[in-house]
């Protein structure tokens, strides 16, 4: 399996001009809205997907965004490029989540979740911080493409979700079938298209603390938290909040303004869906 995924990502296409140019934007100093603007016009499928976004429950805007421009000034530069660059990758890859049972509607739903609770929860901890996690935050289940279609290919996707049946712990489910995490194969992913350091560290340690850079440490952790509360099968289930919890004070956090962010995320929720 390990020799099948490593395959899978060495035959990953290039990434499109469309990515290129949204890297070269999240570098620049100063980021123009209307310049990110020019970037996804060129793209039919992310100003497609972004308006989607901005018109779901989660975010309960008073009235429908309509344009682009809108949604960028509402959702905000970072997460508008998070959705943009998900989009592409995703589009790219192009296979299914069926070895998880779930559909890519799943998918974006528990990456607008991740973004949610940093948008929610870090802002609190501290405003940088939450502008360097938006990204990995939404990208960091994008392996699970690649995971699925590595599982079906090799005739295990019956094992796989009865496995998933016993096990809630997705990635350790991961883990035994593969021999990887989605963390690493996303990281993996990243690392050959040759994006930024900060998404592929960031991600790639997730549930490897022992060997996390210490620079990277605190953003590892938290990103561990939203992956378990985001879990693509069961989202905000009362046993992955309970987890969660665990996991914050395993890390000696204050989970005060932790569980703030999930009830008012879950109060959204139940009063818009």
């Amino acid at each position: 399996m390990k020799k099948l995924i490593i395959e899978k990502i060495d035959s990953l296409p290039a990434l499109p001009k469309s990515v290129l140019e949204l890297e070269e934007f999240r570098k620049m100093p100063h980021q123009e809205p209307l310049d990110l603007l020019k970037i996804i016009e060129k793209d039919p499928l992310i100003i497609t997907t972004v308006l989607r976004v901005a018109n779901s429950a989660m975010f309960g805007f008073v009235s429908e965004v309509e344009t682009p421009r809108r949604a960028i000034s509402l959702l905000g530069v970072n997460f508008t490029i998070s959705i943009a660059l998900g989009t592409v990758i995703q589009n790219l890859i192009n296979t299914n989540l069926s070895a998880y049972d779930v559909s890519t509607e799943d998918f974006i739903f528990s990456s607008n979740l991740a973004t949610s609770l940093v948008t929610n929860w870090v802002s609190k901890i501290s405003l940088d911080l939450k502008e360097q996690l938006l990204l990995p935050a939404f990208l960091q289940e994008v392996g699970k493409f690649v995971i699925s279609e590595v599982i079906i290919d090799s005739g295990k996707k019956e094992d796989f979700l009865s496995r998933l049946q016993i096990n809630k712990n997705v990635s350790s489910v991961e883990k035994e079938f593969l021999g990887y995490s989605c963390a690493r194969i996303t990281a993996n992913m990243f690392k050959h298209w040759n994006l930024s350091h900060n998404l592929i560290f960031t991600i790639g340690f997730v549930e490897d603390l022992e060997n996390c850079p210490k620079e990277y440490l605190q953003k590892v952790q938290i990103l561990e938290i939203i992956k378990i509360l985001c879990d693509l099968r069961n989202p905000f289930s009362e046993q992955n909040i309970q987890r969660a919890l665990n996991k914050a004070t395993e890390f000696a956090m204050d989970t005060k303004p932790l569980i703030q962010s999930i009830e008012s995320i879950k109060f959204k929720l139940d009063n818009d869906l």
